[in-house]
């Protein structure tokens, strides 16, 4: 019985030690990356640089993509829905992401 209660308590401490370290590094993901990564072409042939689409959309949002025209398989019916949505969507501090085409 005593070893029954033992690993009762400890699986409750265990528990909420797991819960309280999942809230303390709880990552935020900018919701922005999934929407621009589905607007490029989705080849993810890493000729941008970047690890496939996902890669370069996170580029975009982070400021180190200068030029969507690097997305060497992408078109202007892939750049000009970025550009738009980019400039319907600032970052959470108010500014705006610059990028050309």
């Amino acid at each position: 019985m005593t070893a029954l209660i033992t690993l009762a308590v400890m699986g409750l401490l265990l528990g909420l030690g797991l819960a309280y370290s999942a809230e303390l590094f709880k990552v935020e993901i900018d919701e922005r990356i999934d929407t621009v990564t589905n607007l490029l072409p989705g080849i993810n042939c890493g000729a941008c640089g970047y690890p496939g689409c996902a890669g370069f959309a996170e580029g975009i949002m982070d400021g180190e993509v200068e030029k969507l025209s690097d997305c060497k398989p992408g078109k202007d019916e892939h750049y000009n829905p970025i550009m738009e949505y980019l400039s319907d969507h600032p970052n959470p501090d108010g500014s705006f992401i610059k990028v050309a085409k």
